[in-house]
């Protein structure tokens, strides 16, 4: 996964339209627009309604929460196709699509021949179309419906179905019902992307469990299909590195060139997964002189797996790995986290 230094790189329609975006708004406007929008996604209390009130907050989110969201089901996405490189998956369907930033994403990995994006708020699906006017030709001939997941049944298919962000903002009695919905509009891969936050792995655990009971199979990021081994004090999560365009950087105000953001994922399909027996990085390695040690998740459970010169080139690939990316095991594993 993305971080440590190596930067998402971020299709150059949404940074020129984030530069764009202060000749509609003065700074302070956008600025307070991005401090209220910030504050409803921390707190994660819309039970459902969309989290956009004004023309401005889509600008601030625009800019704001656009790339992140790019990054990470980028990343996501790229991890899934690793575990399936024989995926070829011709249309795409967004669904809570927001300004488009999955359906980017999915446009860059994939080069599908057909995207629908599904956005309930139509300030969104607005900025979406016109980042989309300037983008890829599946792009520009995407179809944008105001359609809300929650409210009756899902007409649309297509080979991936990918939600990013969406479920947590939904209240528990619409929460199970959706991720069927989802699961049902796929006819190849569902690929869920959450807040790499206690409450977006608790919500994607509880999706895992209705999808295995489904009959789907997990492509990742889980490396088995068991329940999942983490202690009920820590969760799933994984980083990728986004630059932060001046604009971004005036709006948050903050120094750094990037941001690191933090989410949770989950893809699955209703085909047959292909064995592999590596394991997948829970956090970053710690390197020593000559090893380095790192928690994995197995099919076993999670280990504390070391990896030294003598591995040869395990360590050589070890040494490039970091948090979230798939690893083969060598012969000897320690024993439990």
């Amino acid at each position: 996964m993305e971080g440590d230094g190596v930067f998402m790189q971020i299709p150059a329609e949404i940074t020129g339209y984030i530069e764009n975006c202060q000749s509609k708004y003065n700074q302070a406007e956008l600025t307070d627009a991005a401090r209220k929008l910030s504050k409803r996604y921390r707190e994660q209390n819309s039970c459902g309604k969309s989290l956009i009130s004004n023309e401005a907050e889509v600008l601030a989110y625009v800019t704001a929460r656009m790339p992140a969201t790019y990054g990470a089901v980028y990343s996501a996405l790229r991890e899934t196709l690793l575990r399936v490189p024989s995926l070829k998956a011709d249309s795409v369907l967004d669904v809570g699509a927001g300004t488009g930033a999955a359906s980017y994403a999915a446009d860059v990995l994939l080069n599908p021949d057909r995207i629908i994006c599904l956005e309930r708020d139509f300030r969104m699906s607005s900025i979406g179309k016109e980042l989309f006017s300037n983008a890829s030709l599946a792009l520009q001939n995407a179809a944008w419906k105001i359609f809300d997941i929650t409210e009756g049944i899902l007409p649309y298919h297509a080979d991936l179905v990918v939600s990013s962000y969406v479920l947590n903002e939904l209240d528990t009695q619409k929460l199970d019902d959706t991720i069927l919905k989802l699961w049902s509009a796929a006819d190849q891969i569902l690929l869920l992307v959450e807040p790499g936050t206690p409450k977006g792995y608790s919500i994607l655990n509880r999706a895992r469990s209705i999808l295995l009971k489904e009959k789907a199979h997990i492509i990742a990021p889980c490396v088995h299909e068991k329940g999942c081994p983490l202690p009920e004090n820590d969760w799933c999560h994984f980083t990728c590195r986004i630059p932060r365009s001046r604009m971004h950087r005036q709006l948050k105000s903050a120094d750094a060139p990037y941001e690191d953001e933090k989410f949770a994922y989950l893809a699955v399909t209703s085909k047959e997964v292909p064995v592999n027996h590596d394991g997948r990085i829970l956090r970053h390695p710690e390197i020593g002189k000559g090893y380095l040690t790192m928690n994995v998740c197995t099919e076993e459970g999670i280990r504390k797996v070391t990896y030294s010169k003598k591995d040869g080139a395990l360590y050589k690939s070890a040494r490039k790995s970091g948090a979230g990316d798939r690893i083969a095991l060598p012969a000897s594993i320690e024993g439990k986290r």
